[in-house]
């Protein structure tokens, strides 16, 4: 297997452009204005502007500037300050730039986001995290490179300009510890459904983290239909094809000194999801190999807390890693199946697997959360999955939302949430959990004690997104420990189906920067 969990080039921080120009080939510009350069870059900006007087379209689009032998890539954000201008005016140019860049046969490239950027509070690291995003190499990409005697990175160098050293040094360590995250959600999130089937999967985890998060996969049927039973019934199918066969992966990591929170996540990691026996139709089912990227999420969020190693913290996840398959033993509507919480799930439609197989990890961090010697700290329990059509339809393909219950809106943790979003250029947008999601998912007879769904498809739905967060909560035992409970429990989820990515693209990593943000710092 390739190298796992890192950039695979350097990245450098400098502050004399002149003094490195013999280290880049190509130097990628993100700026609004050419006349608000500092006056440090010289020649540089005089060729600019020059260039800007003969072309109208230089402060529209990406251009391609010679200069001495070497590429100046100018890429412009547009307009800063309007109402709807936020900082992904910087990451959309630093993408545009970087693809520009690489199309011109860039090998050694240096990015500059320009200081008039710095109406953004964090345009800087945001500008140079996009620049990063857009140099990722897929895994089957790098291993079929390597099977083929060519090259995993699509550059050699990377060089970062910031007019402070120690400022940059900062900016490079804090991108590329985020970045190193983010591949490992993209490594998973986009293996195509054979590559990074859920054996697979468990053994990428397995080779990507070192002893400062501890692992733990559970496999085996029996095993799982023991403590998971909702999971186990969606891979009763796959279980008899080993290489589909479920993992469950537990991740910790617990940082030094007295520990002052605990946090739980759960991820879905669907590897491919067929719809089971409501089968997705219609060619709805091509891309369905990115409907693991919850679980992504969560591994890569660990990548980042194995490197940072934050004090006073200690965080568990819990990767749900299951193929929806079709078939003979494929589990069906109007089954009745208790929960690890002990709650009567009517199975309603089977494309709706994912709540399945997160409702017993979910139940299972309540557990944990519930402990005298955890529930002191304050536990908040999350749950991260492109869980349903509806969102997309709701917000559009470039938002996560964020739903909390009672204990963690009385925290107000989504509106911090989306604010740390914002700042990164990772938005958020806030949903609430309402009375009428209850009722939707409501028993109709005596055999059981929730729906697991509705009989219609999420999309069209009314309140599709949001329902199935009342869902996990039944099912898990969350409901019991909300704000009328003497051991209330915070819980906020996330659906990241839009903001998550997918075929053809390679999955964002959303919402790792807003959650390290937040979170960690």
């Amino acid at each position: 297997m390739a190298e796992t969990g890192k950039i695979l080039f350097p990245v450098t921080a400098v502050t004399e452009l002149q003094d490195a120009q013999t280290q880049w080939d190509t130097l990628v510009i993100v700026l609004n204005s050419v006349e608000n350069l500092p006056g440090s870059f010289g020649a540089i900006k005089s060729a600019l502007e020059t260039m800007q007087k003969v072309d109208n379209a230089f402060s529209s689009k990406v251009s391609l500037v010679p200069f001495e032998g070497k590429r100046l890539i100018v890429s412009p954000t547009g307009p800063l300050s309007r109402d709807q201008d936020d900082v992904r005016r910087c990451s959309d140019a630093a993408q545009a730039g970087v693809k520009r860049a690489l199309s011109a046969g860039a090998k050694c490239l240096c990015l500059v986001a320009a200081p008039e950027l710095k109406v953004f509070e964090e345009y800087q690291l945001v500008t140079l995290l996009a620049a990063l995003g857009a140099l990722y190499m897929p895994l089957e990409v790098r291993e079929w490179n390597i099977k083929n005697g060519k090259s995993c990175v699509k550059v050699s160098s990377f060089l970062f300009w910031c007019d402070n050293e120690k400022d940059g040094e900062k900016i490079v360590s804090h991108a590329c510890n985020i970045e190193n995250g983010r591949i490992v959600a993209r490594d998973i999130g986009g293996g195509d459904p054979e590559w990074m089937a859920a054996p697979r999967a468990a053994e990428y985890i397995l080779a990507t983290f070192s002893s400062t998060v501890k692992v733990k996969v559970y496999s085996g049927h029996a095993e799982l239909e023991k403590r998971f039973p909702l999971l186990a019934a969606v891979n009763r199918c796959a279980q008899h094809v080993p290489r589909h066969d479920a993992r469950v992966v537990k991740l910790h990591y617990k940082g030094e000194g007295e520990i002052k929170r605990i946090l739980y996540f759960v991820g879905k990691g669907i590897t491919y999801d067929t719809g089971g026996a409501d089968i997705k139709t219609g060619g709805l089912m091509a891309g369905m190999y990115t409907d693991k990227c919850g679980a992504a999420t969560v591994a890569g969020l660990f990548k980042i807390l194995e490197t940072v190693k934050p004090e006073d913290i200690e965080v568990v996840g819990w990767l749900a890693l299951v193929r929806n398959s079709v078939g003979s033993d494929c589990y069906v509507s109007d089954e009745v199946i208790a929960s690890r919480a002990g709650v009567r799930v009517r199975v309603v439609n089977t494309d709706a697997e994912g709540r399945m197989v997160m409702a017993d990890l979910l139940c299972r961090a309540k557990e944990s959360a519930l402990k005298p010697k955890n529930y002191k700290y304050c536990p908040h329990i999350f749950t991260i999955a492109t869980l349903t059509g509806h969102v997309i339809r709701t917000y559009g393909p470039n938002y996560t939302a964020v739903l909390d219950n009672g204990p963690a809106r009385k925290i107000s943790f989504a509106q911090s949430l989306q604010t740390a979003g914002d700042i990164m250029g990772d938005p958020l947008e806030i949903s609430n959990i309402r009375r009428e999601d209850y009722e939707i998912v409501a028993p109709l007879s005596e055999y059981e004690d929730v729906l697991q769904s509705n009989t219609s498809a999420s999309s069209p739905s009314p309140r599709g997104h949001q329902f199935p967060a009342a869902f996990h909560l039944i099912a898990s035992g969350l409901d019991k420990h909300g704000i009328d409970s003497s051991t209330p429990v915070a819980y906020t989820h996330l659906d990241i189906a839009g903001s998550g990515g997918g075929h053809p693209n390679f999955p964002t990593g959303a919402p790792i920067p807003a959650l390290v943000h937040q979170l960690i710092g």
